[in-house]
């Protein structure tokens, strides 16, 4: 079911800048019994990003009450809100764009999450490298291609997630998760100040982990990183949390910090 701007379709403008530019933002929220998780958390998040793209979407009441209105009665599902800069003007100019779309919709839940909870995934390191620009770091902008890529290289090999890289290369995130790996009490996620996606649910582990016996630090860090880490973890809004068992020749049998991190995040309705 899609609703673009309150109405019940499945179609959108051509000249729609998200066809035409890819200009735009979007968040996507795991439903359990009719709720969203962290529904603050993408409301700030797709606030935010329409500051940086400096796209005028005012409408936030309106929006809110479509989501908790599109989620309720789905037990479990998935929501996606897509906002653009609407249409107008045939060039790269936002001049003539006066109203922003907003487009909604509900998908099933991804079934695969609930064995990799139990069985831990494992990651190939992907030929695709992220490129870095800090205008537009941090943010889930529309421009999705360098992830298109990932994912068709990745359905090419057995591996479950792709260990992704900035051109420098640096670790980054996943293809769809953000990642985190311990080496004793040591926690570190790579900071994403040049590439990737600052998921919510990264941001939501990070948060758990302050005051905990845990220490966290973003860092710039190589691949070489994980081979000394004693576990490696990867996250996003829907997983919540999954552990990582191997990457290449190494594996991974320890679960602390995935079972202190993962009844934290499997029912977090408000943050």
């Amino acid at each position: 079911m899609f609703l673009i701007n309150g109405r019940e379709q499945d179609s959108l403008a051509a000249s729609d800048r998200a066809i035409q530019f890819g200009d735009g933002c979007f968040t996507t929220a795991r439903i359990q019994q009719g709720e969203i998780q962290l529904l603050p958390a993408h409301l700030r998040r797709l606030r935010e990003a329409c500051d940086r793209l400096l796209l005028p979407f005012a409408e936030w009441q309106t929006l809110e009450r479509e989501m908790i209105r599109l989620a309720h009665g789905h037990q479990h599902g998935v929501l996606k809100v897509i906002l653009t800069r609407g249409t107008g003007g045939r060039g790269y100019s936002a001049a003539a764009c006066h109203t922003p779309t907003r487009i909604l919709s509900v998908s099933a839940f991804p079934v695969h999450y609930a064995r990799w909870r139990e069985e831990g995934v494992t990651l190939a390191l992907s030929p695709v490298r992220l490129g870095r620009n800090p205008l537009l770091a941090g943010i889930k902008h529309l421009n999705r291609l360098e992830q298109v890529l990932i994912r068709t290289h990745l359905e090419q090999t057995t591996a479950d997630e792709a260990l992704v890289l900035d051109s420098d290369g640096f670790i980054t995130e996943c293809c769809a998760a953000n990642l985190f790996w311990r080496k004793g009490n040591d926690v570190f996620t790579p900071i994403l100040d040049h590439a990737g996606v600052n998921g919510i649910m990264r941001q939501h582990c990070i948060a758990q982990l302050a005051g905990s016996p845990f220490r966290v630090a973003e860092v710039h860090a190589t691949e070489d990183a994980l081979a000394d880490a004693d576990e490696v973890l990867i996250c996003n809004a829907l997983m919540p949390v999954i552990a990582v068992r191997a990457y290449g020749e190494r594996t991974w049998t320890s679960r602390t910090l995935y079972q202190f991190l993962a009844p934290l995040c499997e029912h977090s309705i408000s943050s």
